[in-house]
């Protein structure tokens, strides 16, 4: 078994984010830096998250695809400058990519993914060739690259449709494509693990959302957008499907943990990261209502759609293995996590706005 991670060690850690341009890549990103003692590298193919998202949270330099080990050698470009990030522009289906950038790392948090059942549901081989193949691609490339932890971004999907709180031991039967994907992401990192010795966490996220998701399309910022541009809120079906909505904030902390404690209890497991609590998306709506009301966003109107394929009725997390083994738990509630995000939004609104 290779060294374990220590957040007490004095060499710098070495960090490779998939999808890290992304709404939580670039946040996780934000507390690296904060934090100091780290080397970021970042791998995005720019799909979703931008150059411009990165620079908000940090000072980067770009680097081209690496087409061999002769052509550019990865290992040089890191930098103890924990204010200097490198940028990747690059694929996680593309094994070669994979593997040459995954030398000299120690830790990968593997962010990058094709996100949410209606996309896996509209083009599933899409999602299976990211979700499924990229995955296997960057714990091959981390495998041979003799990477120490790797860090598992999931979901509830897996288990699909269930009596709540959903938790680590309930057998999985996914209803989407997507859940599918996530699954077999899963399997690959148990796999790993047990087979080779790659310290593998799997962290089966709620539903994310605070400030810095202006790109994601998840209830929350897809709500959010809809209001502030004078839109009605689109509630697929009767609003009565519940959810376990968890702050960024909140979210970043048990990602942290995941990468750097003692392996012992977490390597090759399972971990749902929420808030073991049930909210309907009614009530989300109205909540968020309120807020935007107060804030001075009135006359929000509220719509009903046709009910989604995919979706699950019921969603919601027991997190008493988190607290256990991570030493984690959700404090983030979510009344308040609502008003900053919405605080955030409208601030970046006016910034905008004064920018014309």
């Amino acid at each position: 078994m290779k060294d374990s991670i220590s957040k007490t060690s004095d060499k710098p850690t070495r960090w490779l984010i998939t999808g890290g341009c992304g709404f939580i890549g670039t946040s996780l990103i934000k507390n690296l830096v904060s934090e100091g003692g780290h080397t970021i590298r970042v791998l995005d193919n720019l799909s979703v998250g931008t150059r411009q998202d990165l620079s908000r949270v940090c000072t980067f330099s770009e680097k081209g695809k690496v087409k061999s080990e002769k052509s550019e050698n990865p290992s040089s470009l890191l930098t103890s400058n924990s204010s200097l990030t490198e940028l990747i522009v690059g694929d996680i289906t593309d094994y070669e990519t994979c593997l040459n950038w995954c030398q000299e790392i120690d830790i990968i948090v593997h962010l990058a993914a094709n996100t949410g059942v209606g996309p896996s549901v509209e083009d599933p081989r899409k999602d299976m060739e990211s979700n499924v193949i990229g995955t296997f691609n960057m714990l091959e490339a981390a495998r041979n690259n003799g990477v120490k932890r790797f860090v598992f971004a999931s979901s509830g999907a897996p288990v699909g449709e269930c009596e709540p709180p959903i938790h680590e031991e309930l057998a999985p039967h996914p209803v989407s494509p997507y859940g599918a994907s996530k699954l077999a992401g899963e399997g690959y990192c148990s796999a790993y693990y047990r087979t080779f010795g790659l310290e593998t966490v799997a962290l089966r996220f709620g539903n994310v959302y605070g400030p810095g998701s202006s790109n994601k399309n998840s209830v929350v910022a897809r709500f959010i957008k809809q209001s502030m541009n004078g839109e009605a809120l689109e509630i697929y079906g009767d609003g009565l499907q519940t959810r376990d909505f968890i702050y960024i904030d909140d979210l970043i902390a048990a990602i942290y943990n995941a990468a750097t404690l003692d392996p012992l209890f977490l390597a090759g497991e399972t971990f749902q990261i929420a808030t073991n609590s049930e909210t309907t998306v009614c009530e989300l709506s109205k909540i968020l209502v309120n807020i935007l009301n107060a804030k001075g966003v009135a006359s929000v109107e509220i719509v009903h759609a046709e009910q989604r394929k995919g979706d699950v009725l019921r969603n919601y997390s027991d997190t008493t293995k988190a607290e256990a083994k991570l030493g984690w738990n959700a404090e983030t509630k979510l009344e308040t996590g609502i008003r900053k995000t919405v605080e955030w939004f409208l601030a970046g609104q006016r910034e905008n706005r004064n920018r014309m």
